[in-house]
């Protein structure tokens, strides 16, 4: 009966231990030209992935474009 109840709480712990799930990236995207301002928003969910994983792929980012609008992606993992 001991044996039985440690390997059910080993099992159970280690269910915890490597924990992927959904994480939600929201983005707030901001396009600028000639002092004009056009925000929106946006959520991606990636699923079955590590806190780690989903970091390296919600990331903010500026670029500008051979127009000269300015574009600003302002990423957050919820």
């Amino acid at each position: 009966m001991k044996k039985l109840f440690l390997f059910c709480a080993v099992l159970t712990s280690s269910l915890f231990v490597s924990c992927v799930k959904e994480r939600d990236c929201e983005c707030t995207t901001t396009e600028s030209y000639a002092g004009v301002s056009v925000a929106s928003s946006s959520t991606t969910v990636y699923k079955d992935v590590t806190k780690k994983q989903a970091k390296t792929l919600c990331v903010s980012s500026t670029s500008t474009d051979e127009t000269g609008v300015v574009t600003t992606n302002d990423c957050k993992l919820k």
